[in-house]
């Protein structure tokens, strides 16, 4: 088996509610509503389907003091850590943090004068909650646009040292950082030249990334280049999708990685004229009834017996099609026949029967412990 030979940037280690990001906690991926946050029977169905598609934080826009009181509405009916996204108005980051928000998403610079930023970061003290700085490149301050000519890595940076030094003056430390643009080149340049000058946690994303095929490519291009050079704490996938959908692109980016494990990681292949069944459909009938899922476990599929064999020795379930019969491996072994016809009846019940002995063991386990 090949070792993970990523290092991770040593970086602070801050909380936003019961997650932690930074040093050595896992890699957390976030996503943000898209409803109207003063909505608050919609706004909360949709964090808890984020939730529920494995979502470590989720980001609420907070753009005025109406949806400041929304906030504090569905901050008391989801469990998940939420970050109140504010611009401008030091008023409502003071009011989402009486209202339970767990980091506020501000740019110092653009809350006002140095009296208000002190405001705010002594309600985040008071509160014991972080924050984020946001750089992005389609709103740089208009005297970096002058200097630079347009957006460069250079003129991030610089932008989020100014909002940076600022904190850094109130001798507040509990924050993390992006510095994002809707190119895959830019934002890879801006966070390697900010990790080089900060050892705060980085936020990673592409802004702005586009529609679901193409957002998700860039998205894994330059976010799994970062990680991979050890750079990166937290994530989102800013699409024009479905946050749900964020989440689950996100970890399987992290998945493929081996950096963080959320459900199943499918290993399918790509069919042919070789493939004894419809590897396709199954596979699409597999992912939408084990969705749910969310215990580690790798899962091949393969339609004839070239490559179906190896790959199976590696997963925990494997099968090696065939027809009218498929030979299924277990943890790395040969284990019995399917009928190929029953291929996704019988895979998902051997994966909720995995999990079910799972749950049983580390029950056993707790029980083990808990009578010493």
């Amino acid at each position: 088996m090949i070792v993970n030979p990523i290092q991770r940037r040593p970086t602070r280690k801050i909380r936003v509610g019961s997650v932690y990001v930074g040093g050595d906690a896992p890699i957390s991926v976030q996503t943000m509503t898209n409803t109207e946050t003063c909505d608050v029977d919609a706004t909360v169905a949709q964090i808890q389907r984020c939730a529920d598609a494995g979502a470590d934080i989720v980001r609420v826009s907070v753009p005025t003091m109406q949806a400041a009181e929304a906030f504090g509405k569905i901050r008391k009916q989801v469990e998940v850590p939420l970050v109140a996204d504010i611009h401008f108005d030091y008023k409502i980051a003071l009011a989402v943090a009486d209202h339970g928000a767990d980091c506020l998403r501000i740019n110092p610079g653009n809350i006002g004068s140095e009296d208000k930023i002190r405001e705010v970061v002594a309600a985040a003290r008071h509160h014991d909650i972080s924050m984020r700085i946001g750089v992005n490149a389609g709103s740089l301050e208009k005297d970096l646009q002058k200097k630079y000519g347009e957006p460069t890595g250079e003129a991030l940076l610089e932008s989020a040292m100014r909002h940076i030094d600022i904190l850094d003056r109130l001798n507040f430390h509990e924050f993390k950082v992006s510095v994002k643009a809707s190119n895959v080149f830019l934002t890879m340049d801006a966070y390697r030249l900010l990790s080089k000058q900060i050892d705060n946690p980085l936020h990673l994303g592409v802004t702005e990334a586009g529609i679901y095929r193409t957002g998700t490519v860039k998205s894994a291009i330059a976010l799994g280049g970062l990680l991979l050079e050890g750079i990166g704490d937290t994530m989102r996938i800013s699409l024009a999708a479905e946050p749900e959908d964020e989440v689950k692109i996100g970890f399987d980016i992290l998945k493929s990685l081996s950096l963080r494990s959320n459900g199943i990681n499918f290993i399918a292949c790509p069919s042919c004229s070789r493939q004894e069944f419809d590897v396709i459909r199954v596979m699409q009938k597999l992912e939408e009834r084990l969705e749910d899922v969310r215990v580690p476990m790798d899962v091949s599929v393969i339609g004839c017996k070239v490559n179906g064999p190896g790959e199976a020795k590696e997963a925990d379930i494997g099968v090696v099609g065939a027809s009218p019969r498929s030979l299924v491996y277990q943890n790395g072994e040969k284990s019995h026949l399917i009928d190929t016809d029953q291929l996704v009846d019988e895979i998902e019940t051997m994966v909720r029967h995995r999990i079910q002995l799972s749950e049983e063991a580390k029950a056993k386990e707790i029980i083990r412990t808990s009578s010493k």
